[in-house]
């Protein structure tokens, strides 16, 4: 079992990219300010020990040194005891709606980040429970299977995106069977199906779904994510938006919260419905009522003692950084073949 102890610490290498624009910037500003006494053809003779080459590589060892640092502050271990433990909880099985339409910003930065925020807060309010992660779209997949392992869940939580998803659509009762196939039955604990969606249902008859899985002792709740004035969905290339999907007659489409798919789910098995906002997902309403269910006892095997490997990536930011304090900024002169203020013919 591989994990970082202080896993927070890896939103530090985000700054990459920003060391790599101020980089350029400088090497641009250094050239502009070389124009302005020289003519660009005359600077290879009067500062023959310049080189464009030597710089890129200090900039790569820099970010491989910062990169080995972050890891190593963050602190790699990998699980070298693993014992069963017994637990008292629930059974969590949350299945995401990664269909386009959640890309809509009528909840704020949208739908979909909006509901991977709420999770990740919800993964940290449950306790002895187990936790597993399903996305769909027009089909349903198994992101996460259920699990123990909340560190891993905020992991594969983090990776979430509408691209993930081939099948484009919002198949609710897919992603209930889904879900169902991921509990184990014969261990005796209680069992919840959490569904984040619009509520756009296109493909099957999600409630009769739902009422089976209720006739096994399977309550599915229902979070809305969106407005029923809807909002139009964005399109992006790279993270920039250029505009909203449309339609054949060059409409924008408006995608709307359909609370009445998402009421007659959780109404016929059992579970409540809960309507998002910016500022809450309501899943502290689904905890509360998670909380109000018998718990059962099962065992888990967990890794109850990790050994650090944050020397290695410490050792070799260390190596490379010898390596950089012998690499000048300038050509070698012993090796230069040119001759200072020398001409060419």
């Amino acid at each position: 079992m591989f994990r970082f102890e202080h896993i927070e610490f890896l939103w530090l290498l985000w700054a990459i990219p920003g060391f790599v624009l101020i980089f350029f910037i400088n090497q641009q500003w250094k050239k502009k300010a070389l124009r302005r006494f020289v003519e660009s053809q005359l600077a290879s003779n009067i500062i023959p020990y310049r080189t464009k080459v030597k710089p890129i590589i200090k900039l790569v060892l820099f970010i491989l040194i910062y990169s080995s640092l972050v890891l190593a502050v963050a602190n790699p271990q990998i699980g070298s005891k693993m014992q069963e433990v017994k637990r008292k909880g629930v059974d969590v099985m949350v299945a995401l709606d990664l269909s386009n339409s959640m890309l809509a910003e009528d909840i704020k930065p949208n739908r979909l980040e909006s509901s991977k925020r709420a999770i990740s807060k919800f993964i940290d309010e449950l306790k002895n429970d187990r936790l597993g992660i399903v996305v769909f779209g027009g089909q349903a997949y198994t992101q996460l299977p259920i699990t123990t392992d909340f560190a891993a869940a905020k992991l594969f939580l983090s990776t979430i995106s509408t691209s993930m998803i081939p099948t484009q659509g919002t198949a609710i009762g897919a992603a209930i069977e889904q879900c169902m196939t991921a509990f184990d039955f014969e261990n005796g604990t209680s069992k919840v199906i959490v569904i984040i969606t619009d509520g756009e249902n296109h493909e099957d008859d999600a409630a009769k779904i739902a009422a089976n899985a209720n006739e096994k002792g399977v309550a599915v709740h229902t979070i809305g994510m969106g407005s029923p004035a809807g909002a139009p969905i964005p399109v992006y290339r790279g993270s920039q938006k250029i505009g909203f999907r449309k339609d054949n007659n060059e409409n924008s489409i408006v995608t709307k919260l359909n609370e009445a798919m998402l009421r007659e789910i959780a109404s016929s098995s059992d579970g409540i419905y809960v309507r998002a906002t910016s500022s809450s997902a309501g899943l502290d309403y689904i905890m509360d009522e998670i909380n109000k269910m018998e718990k059962a006892e099962f065992g888990s095997k967990v890794y109850t003692d990790y050994e650090d490997r944050f020397q290695y990536f410490l050792g070799f930011a260390m190596f490379l950084m010898l390596i950089e304090f012998f690499i000048s900024d300038r050509k070698n002169k012993w090796l230069n073949s040119e001759k200072l203020f020398g001409t060419t013919s």
